[in-house]
């Protein structure tokens, strides 16, 4: 893409995130009476469910704080994530400081604290409103609770794990990934110190444990060995969190200035996004078989709008980056279809499920899943990327010396 085209792109996306997207959730989200967000939002952003999910609570604090530290100083948007980093503060842990998964309108706790992937949103959360705050409780919630997650991330689940011990033991591939971005997100807050130590380990793990080289393809699940395991679950294949995780291991190689960590992502990148692509219909896959059989997930052909905003995320640095014509190519397409099939052209914010044909299965714009997040954050991330000069600076040291250290 030559300069002409990539400002117009920029502009597309800085457009949608700032007069249509952010938008919606400012005016529908916000609960004034008890605190937090609704997200269970339908087309025209009316509420059908009053629950509140602590991920996507931790996910609409950061959403709004990143957006008040990066883009404008908006009382508005700070006053947003205050509303719900205090609704989180008063009822979102467990006496152990364990997040929940769930939680009534009124802050009463529904489900137990389960799923770590709430502690790493709040963690997340917290951390990007003391960037944007300096208030010392914030950081500290957001250390301790790093801190809690890496204690946790043998047994993420502890006590509610359903697997009976030592039968077919798998380590999930989801945990490390987020970890990664949570990790440099936070790197003011640990100090880059610790993160130096901790992020090196992160990317060894996927690439030994969970990047299978002869295939170039990342699985879902492995032994802890970092070994195949032929079974529903060890075949699995998420084309969304490959592609998404290789926009983070970019991020990281930028902030280390490591050529052949980008190297690596590109590779990967672009096998998954050809073994993940709908070839029929068009669209990614959500869920795939790494040896073709059927996969267990009913909803696997399903096209969902996290996986396409994530790989365009990632097609976007990939192609600032390197100048891979295969890149622009991708993010040309992709693009195309998912402006296509998940922007709503009646109303604010997309659409997030399709069938496999690309017709809209759900017209709700929140629910449990999909919040204020992998849209506003995509229109952010390819905005940016697309309008600043490439930022790696080949001549510095590079994470693979530092990684070879440790």
């Amino acid at each position: 893409m030559i300069n002409s085209e990539l400002n117009r792109y920029a502009a597309l996306y800085q457009t949608e995130l700032l007069d249509n997207v952010m938008p919606f959730w400012t005016e529908h989200s916000v609960d004034k009476t008890f605190g937090g967000y609704f997200t269970c939002l339908t087309r025209e952003g009316n509420v059908f469910d009053t629950d509140k999910f602590v991920w996507l609570q931790g996910r609409q604090v950061w959403m709004f704080a990143m957006l008040y530290n990066n883009v404008e100083k908006k009382k508005a948007w700070l006053d947003i994530a205050l509303n719900g980093a205090d609704f989180l503060k008063k009822y979102g842990r467990d006496k152990e400081g364990n997040w929940y998964f769930s939680l009534t309108r009124e802050g009463t706790p529904l489900i137990q604290a389960y799923n770590i992937f709430s502690d790493c949103f709040a963690a997340m959360a917290f951390g990007e409103l003391y960037k944007a705050t300096g208030t010392e409780e914030f950081k500290q919630i957001a250390v301790s609770t790093y801190y809690q997650i890496l204690e946790r991330q043998e047994h993420p689940k502890g006590i509610y794990d359903k697997s009976v011990p030592g039968t077919r033991p798998l380590i999930n591939f989801a945990l490390p990934m987020i970890l990664c971005n949570l990790s440099l997100s936070l790197e003011d807050v640990l100090g880059s110190q610790t993160t130096a130590k901790i992020v090196p380990e992160l990317i060894n793990n996927i690439m030994t444990n969970f990047y299978q080289e002869d295939t170039g393809l990342i699985l879902e699940n492995v032994s802890p060995e970092g070994k195949f395991v032929d079974s529903f679950e060890g075949r699995l294949i998420s084309p969304g969190h490959v592609n998404e995780s290789m926009w983070f291991l970019m991020d990281l190689a930028i902030r280390y200035n490591d050529q052949s960590l980008i190297e690596q992502a590109e590779r990967i990148l672009l096998r998954n996004t050809e073994f993940g692509w709908d070839k029929k219909y068009g669209g990614i896959f959500y869920f795939l078989d790494y040896k073709g059989y059927p996969p267990q997930q009913l909803e696997w052909d399903q096209k969902l709008w996290w996986v396409h905003l994530e790989t365009l995320i990632a097609m976007a640095k990939c192609y600032k980056l390197t100048g891979n014509q295969s890149c622009k190519n991708w993010f040309e397409e992709i693009h195309q279809y998912s402006w296509k099939h998940f922007k709503d052209p009646e109303h604010n914010e997309w659409f997030g499920y399709l069938d496999r044909r690309g017709e809209t299965l759900l017209t709700l714009k929140g629910g449990k899943w999909k919040g204020s997040f992998h849209v506003p954050r995509a229109m952010y991330e390819i905005w940016k990327t697309l309008s600043s000069p490439s930022p790696l600076q080949k001549d510095s040291a590079t994470l693979s010396n530092s990684r070879n250290k440790l």
